[in-house]
């Protein structure tokens, strides 16, 4: 519970330099690789590879109906000051429902995020590292969820340019 604790206090922090990031763009990107971006926040005290999904789907009930959410970003950051190397975040741009998990699917492996809000992330550093290495050979993560309206949302995230921008994003921030 303790590490969980301190990877959700750690994330409120990311979230908030992620939002604050999005916002401001073009002032704090430093590179593009396909579909994938990297930025930078500090000196550099926090680096990211970020994309939007190329596709997105909205059913309920087994039927396709129409969603309005905020953007959609499947993020990896780094965080040294904090020992933060490959953190996955997702946010769907949505609430989930409460208790609820999101599914990442990388090939025929899926992995269980963990909700708070608007934002889903991994349990532990391990599964961070496994799903950043199943990205790294794949060329698609699926991630579904679903909201507190009982939507179930896709997000189809290309992996084109994710080793790249993870791989720039880690030396950025390697101290």
């Amino acid at each position: 519970m303790t590490s969980q604790l301190t990877r959700a206090i750690g994330m409120s922090v990311a979230l908030l330099i992620a939002g604050a990031a999005t916002a401001q763009e073009s002032e704090n990107r430093v590179a593009a690789n396909t579909d994938w971006s990297v930025f930078v926040e500090g000196d550099p005290t926090e680096c990211w590879g970020v994309s939007a999904p190329k596709e997105s789907t909205y059913t309920r009930d087994g039927q396709s109906v129409s969603a309005r959410t905020d953007p959609p970003h499947l993020f990896v950051f780094y965080r040294p000051a904090e020992g933060v190397t490959g953190q996955v975040a997702y946010t769907g741009g949505y609430a989930f429902a409460g208790g609820s998990t999101v599914s990442l699917a990388v090939g025929d492996t899926t992995f269980d995020l963990f909700t708070e809000g608007a934002w889903a992330w991994p349990a532990t550093p391990e599964d961070d590292a496994r799903i950043v290495a199943a990205m790294k050979g794949g060329a698609e993560a699926v991630v579904a969820g679903r909201s507190g309206r009982g939507t179930v949302v896709t997000h189809k995230f290309s992996l084109l340019g994710f080793t790249a921008s993870v791989d720039e994003a880690a030396r950025r921030c390697a101290g």
